[in-house]
């Protein structure tokens, strides 16, 4: 969300980046919300009046009294009762504007940076660097459900009797190794100074809507029945949430932690749910890293978190490349994405399997993080990133490590999150 202020000054600013993001349905609601942010400080400037005007008749009225001039004093007070209405009115006229206002800049999308490249959908999304050389064995590399099978190590039948499409049990070496990569994803983020944090799985809804838009919600989010609580579809949701309605000391930032969760979307859209594949599924778990900082910080973060994912990446022999996301591809309150790809042996193309957001002071605005500073209080600006995402990230690994007799190669980097085992077999 971005500042009313910043709007009311610079409409055409905000106009022009509506269009960057073809969205220009949304366009209206500028000039829409300029003029009931206008009625608004209008309603609030005749309120203030009024309490004012009301005080000072108070002070009259207990004045007259004291001097024995009832029928005058009675008469004030007449005048307080009827501004008492008026007021009550103002100031029910004032919340249904402000909560109007409120409504529709949640619906406006956040500026977005100028190194962004304009572009309608994610097939405009821009190459930025390739990290490591992508490979091409001379032998065949199966589909990643038949290499797991043949280690006995998912049922994806069983799952699909139990919970559905888009569920699976992961079982054996497969389930170890799933496991061994979050492991080795904690600890690497934890040398790299990062605070380990398990979070909690729900979140309230003031929450989901402090982290994210209405259209991913109703995409994304399972919802309790009966309870104001969300299953989270990335733990970036609840780790943000950790700091709503809360002023930081300036000093203590960054704040930047990596946390585990399991994770639940209902990937609605998504074009059908494979049954055969774990790509795109309703439940895996992740390593997140979130960043907490100054906004003259968030840039140079941005940075640092991508080169994480891919750093992590290239110790497990996986080549991957960045993808800068175009405008058309950003949500509403991304400032800046960088999606990370691996390379698939088998398709030989890349593939997502993280993504790298700078979401500036919008998630801060609606959740009230706030900054203490030497020259006062300001929004902090609030970054996440995907570490890695276990089961898509065992395709990458998978493909990249499988050799020509079947077995799959394991990096000495994981070795002691396997019990020492170099290969599975």
């Amino acid at each position: 969300m971005i500042d009313i202020k910043f709007l009311r000054e610079n409409p055409e600013v905000v106009k022009e980046n509506i269009k960057n993001k073809f969205q220009d349905s949304k366009l209206p609601l500028v000039d829409e919300v300029i003029e009931l942010d206008k009625q608004s400080r209008e309603a609030k400037g005749k309120a203030d009046e009024l309490r004012a005007n009301r005080n000072k008749l108070s002070k009259e009225i207990g004045g007259l009294f004291a001097q024995g001039k009832k029928e005058e004093a009675e008469q004030l007070k007449a005048q307080v009762t009827a501004q008492g209405e008026e007021l009550a009115k103002l100031e029910a006229q004032e919340e249904e504007l402000a909560k109007k206002v409120t409504e529709i800049m949640m619906v406006i999308p956040n500026i977005i940076d100028p190194q962004v490249p304009i572009g309608k959908d994610d097939s405009e999304n821009v190459e930025v660097e390739r990290f490591g050389e992508p490979v091409v064995p001379d032998f065949e590399i199966p589909y990643h459900t038949e290499i797991m099978e043949k280690f006995n190590g998912i049922d994806l039948d069983a799952a699909r009797k139990v919970a559905g499409n888009g569920f699976y049990y992961l079982m054996g070496d497969i389930a170890r190794l799933h496991s061994a990569v979050i492991s080795y994803a904690r600890d690497f983020m934890i040398n790299r100074g990062f605070t380990y944090c398990v979070p909690p799985f729900m979140i309230r809804s003031n929450v989901v809507t402090g982290v994210m838009s209405f259209a991913e919600m109703d995409a994304m989010m399972y919802k309790i029945e009966g309870e104001d609580l969300y299953l989270i579809g990335t733990s970036e949701h609840s780790m943000i949430g950790k700091f709503i309605d809360t002023m930081v000391k300036e000093e203590e930032l960054p704040k930047t932690l990596t946390s585990y969760s399991p994770c639940f979307r209902k990937e609605k859209g998504a074009h059908g749910i494979e049954e055969r594949g774990v790509y795109r599924i309703h439940q895996f778990e992740k390593q997140e890293m979130i960043v907490v900082c100054k906004p003259e910080d968030s840039k140079m973060w941005f940075d640092k978190l991508w080169q994480n994912t891919v750093d992590l990446f290239r110790s497990l022999d996986i080549p991957v490349r960045t993808l800068e996301c175009c405008s058309g591809d950003l949500a509403d309150l991304k400032v800046r994405s960088i999606d990370v790809e691996a390379w698939s042996p088998r398709q030989k193309k890349y593939f997502e399997v993280g993504s790298c957001s700078n979401l500036g002071d919008a998630q801060a605005r609606r959740l009230k993080i706030r900054v203490k500073g030497k020259d006062g209080k300001y929004f902090a600006h609030t970054l996440n990133n995907t570490v890695v995402a276990p089961p898509r990230m065992l395709i990458a690994f998978l493909e990249n490590n499988l050799n020509a007799d079947g077995t799959v190669s394991i990096p000495k980097a994981l070795q002691p999150y396997m019990g020492g085992q170099e290969v599975i077999k």
